[in-house]
């Protein structure tokens, strides 16, 4: 790493003492006279058609302001992913609808004086439906005579809406079928994965007001806040210059956060009333009415030589989207994109995926983004490869990764959701990432043994991952940057902190590139009244985008301060100039002033003008992080409880700008991909309904359920991102499912095909051997 001053440094979170004090304002933190509360009525049938809705008795219902359903609201059809122009997901949704395609479906909405008000009234809304056959499995949405989940005629976008498709992908390189038969070994598996849900700390909230224009603000817990303006405008049919998005504070994302579910809502009432309303979701909402992650199963087909090179590679994704498409197909994308580069040593590779339209809880981004779900096959397969030749997971993976310098034709076929963008890697530590984490969980020693100890065995795994630093050429950031007289910089740029750290990265990268310190930046986020565009946070691009934005826009400002320094100095050369510890020196003459002098000077004196610029960034590169993910795990071979011992990552993401926030995304996302490795799953009824929406039923683990974690961070310089940064975000989320999955394999030499490796999952899969 080159010698920095800040980056590289544990900065405090510039938010944590206000954190800590409580004194950090959320959405709901705030509250108005007269605001009005919402509480909706959800489908009870998975499929069905309202033909009669009377909500007669509800708006008399006293403290009741409003009742929308799909007979009073404007039926413009769009999609609820926040994601970039244009939409790569199918417009499939309304505000309000007659359709009812899952439960958990919206069918009304009461505004009130309070909630309890509103909930009483929903109670008076009387709808009779006819119910529809409901395709509950996603093997069967595709089958011959199934019932057409879309069968309205304005759907756009979506693949085949009458065959149940909201996506279709298909890409090849090269002749996979004769890459097999030229193969010395084949090995081929199917694992499937299930819903889950983000189970951010704050739930979905969202406060909406008038201004003293008449123009609509929405505050709102969200990771895109310029994408709810613009889809918010679009449902209402109102200028973008109608509405004001401000993104506080929040409680977490995780994927989730990335769609727009009540702001919409929320904002139509108050449009109509002039009214501020609240609409905030419970938990048990969270779980059915809110976003899942994608359901898939995925199978894999590796052919490989006799020394082990791969031959052959064809991964096929079946994804159940539930019962609308969004981020239908860029999910499923990812699938393929994050994952088959990473074994580029195979010349023929084949990636089909399809993206069924289910009466189930609908999927949206997640953590991972698809990439997730095709590592916890290709991992499993890979060793499977492995030891039909008789080699070490470690020596496979060595032969096979991609290394720098290298590229994979995949870039380029397989974008989001589109063609992608051919990349090579200038940064990569792989080999390193592989050997310090074997060291680590000792695999030398362990991998093999299965050592025993009554009932319980023990077993040790491993997996290696990308994953993507943005959307190259779609995402995009900005970011302003103001001088003030004493040296401090407001910085108002548009990227999300979602509790990570976001906007102490962007201090800090001010700080290392105009010389002072990081709180002497004043940082201002997301609202799109006054800070500049960008498209959120998400697809790992808090960084890379963002972070990217306030460096150029910090470039130009230093640029800016020399060019008064060259007058005050006489001097031309900025070469010649030091700026570092608040002041900028000439390294010829030993002359020196200092920045709130040339702030002063500037504002005031001679040549009066303000120190100000904005930078922009978009990238044609997607430089990806990588990891070596290592556990040791001890199976209950009486009761099937898998026990996690230890866990081992180790990362490349480039420069980490900040190593304990680095080490903090890291920590985080493995207990996100241990918790849906070992106990998350949706439970549903044969009607489709989910059960057990709380955290009582739905296990996420508590501190007591957290095995030792060993984070090992790797520095490489990435050139192509801001002081050599890449992402950090979801990459190790991927490794808990096949690293487990291979640890079990290690001790009882059998595979689970099904996530998550629940006690009566893994016990079944123990009797059977015997």
């Amino acid at each position: 790493m080159k010698d920095f001053k800040h980056i590289g440094t544990s900065t405090d979170k510039i938010d944590a003492l206000s954190l800590a004090t409580g004194q950090s304002m959320f959405v709901d933190d705030i509250s108005f006279p007269n605001m009005l509360h919402i509480k909706f009525l959800y489908s009870p049938h998975a499929h069905a058609i309202i033909e009669n809705i009377d909500t007669t008795l509800a708006e008399k219902y006293p403290g009741v302001e409003m009742v929308l359903t799909y007979k009073n609201t404007s039926r413009i059809i769009h999609t609820t992913a926040g994601q970039g122009w244009p939409e790569p997901s199918p417009y499939d949704t309304y505000m309000f609808n007659r359709k009812m395609r899952y439960i958990g479906d919206r069918v009304a909405a009461v505004a009130a004086e309070t909630e309890e008000i509103a909930q009483e009234a929903l109670k008076l809304i009387k709808v009779q439906y006819k119910v529809l056959p409901a395709i509950l499995d996603m093997e069967d949405a595709i089958k011959d005579g199934a019932p057409i989940i879309h069968d309205e005629p304005e759907i756009k976008g979506a693949y085949d809406p009458q065959r149940n498709l909201a996506a279709h992908i298909l890409v090849k390189v090269g002749d996979v079928e004769k890459g097999f038969a030229e193969s010395d070994v084949v090995a081929e598996d199917t694992f499937e994965v299930p819903y889950a849900q983000h189970c951010p700390i704050e739930p979905h909230v969202a406060i909406t007001y008038l201004d003293e224009y008449g123009r609509i603000v929405i505050r709102t817990s969200t990771q895109v806040p310029f994408h709810v303006r613009r889809i918010v405008a679009q449902v209402l049919d109102i200028p973008v210059q109608k509405i004001r998005v401000i993104k506080p504070r929040i409680g977490g994302g995780f994927g989730v956060k990335q769609e727009i579910i009540l702001e919409d809502v929320c904002a139509y009432i108050t449009m109509k009333t002039g009214k501020p309303t609240r609409a905030l979701y419970t938990r048990e909402e969270e779980f059915i009415s809110s976003r899942t992650r994608h359901q898939m199963k995925v199978n894999v087909k590796i052919g490989a030589k006799k020394d082990g090179t791969f031959n052959a590679v064809r991964m096929y994704v079946l994804s159940n989207t539930g019962a609308y498409g969004t981020h239908a197909l860029t999910v499923a994308s990812n699938a393929g994109s994050k994952t088959l580069p990473l074994y580029n040593k195979a010349p023929n590779v084949e990636y089909i995926a399809d993206v069924v339209y289910t009466n189930l809880p609908v999927a949206g981004a997640y953590r991972g983004y698809g990439a997730t779900q095709g590592y916890a096959c290709l991992e499993q397969v890979v060793d499977e490869v492995a030891h039909k030749l008789e080699l070490t997971p470690l020596e496979i993976r060595k032969k096979n990764h991609i290394k720098s310098g290298e590229t994979s034709p995949i870039f380029r076929a397989l974008g989001e959701g589109r063609e992608g963008v051919t990349q090579y890697m200038q940064s990569c530590a792989l080999d390193e990432l592989i050997e310090k984490g074997a060291k680590e969980i000792g695999w030398f020693e362990k991998h093999g043994k299965r050592t025993r100890n009554g009932s319980k065995v023990r077993g040790i795994g491993m997996s290696i991952h990308m994953q993507g630093s943005a959307i190259p050429l779609v995402d995009m950031g900005a970011a302003t940057l103001k001088m003030n007289e004493d040296a401090s910089f407001n910085l108002m740029y548009g990227g999300t902190d979602l509790g990570t750290g976001l906007d102490t990265i962007a201090a800090q990268i001010v700080a290392e590139t105009l010389g002072i310190k990081p709180e002497q930046v004043i940082v201002y986020a997301a609202d799109t009244d006054l800070t500049p565009f960008d498209v959120g946070a998400y697809a790992s691009s808090g960084t890379f985008i963002s972070g990217g934005a306030v460096l150029r826009a910090a470039m130009k400002i230093r640029e800016q301060i020399f060019e008064v320094v060259r007058e005050m100095f006489g001097e031309q050369d900025e070469r010649d100039f030091a700026l570092e510890d608040g002041k900028v020196t000439s390294k010829k003459t030993g002359k020196s002033v200092t920045l709130s002098e040339i702030a002063y000077q500037t504002l005031y004196v001679k040549n009066q003008h303000q120190i100000a610029a904005t930078g922009s960034m978009v990238s044609p590169y997607s430089p990806p992080p990588f990891a070596a993910h290592f556990v040791e795990i001890e199976v209950d071979e009486e009761t099937g409880i898998v026990t996690p011992i230890k866990y081992v990552a180790a990362v490349d993401c480039g420069t980490p700008l900040n190593p304990e926030l680095v080490r903090g995304q890291i920590i985080g996302a493995l207990v996100n991909g241990l918790s849906y490795a070992l106990s998350e799953e949706y439970k549903l009824t044969d009607s489709g309904r989910m059960f057990g929406s709380n955290f009582m039923e739905y296990r996420i683990p508590s501190t007591r359920d957290i095995p030792e974690i060993v984070p090992i961070i790797v520095s490489t310089y990435e050139p192509t991102g801001p002081y050599g940064a890449k992402s950090v975000a979801e990459i190790n989320i991927n490794g808990p499912i096949p690293a487990i999955g291979n640890a079990l394999y290690d001790a009882l030499g059998v595979r689970v095909h099904k996530v998550p490796y629940i006690p009566e999952r893994v016990l079944e899969i123990i009797r059977s051997k015997k």
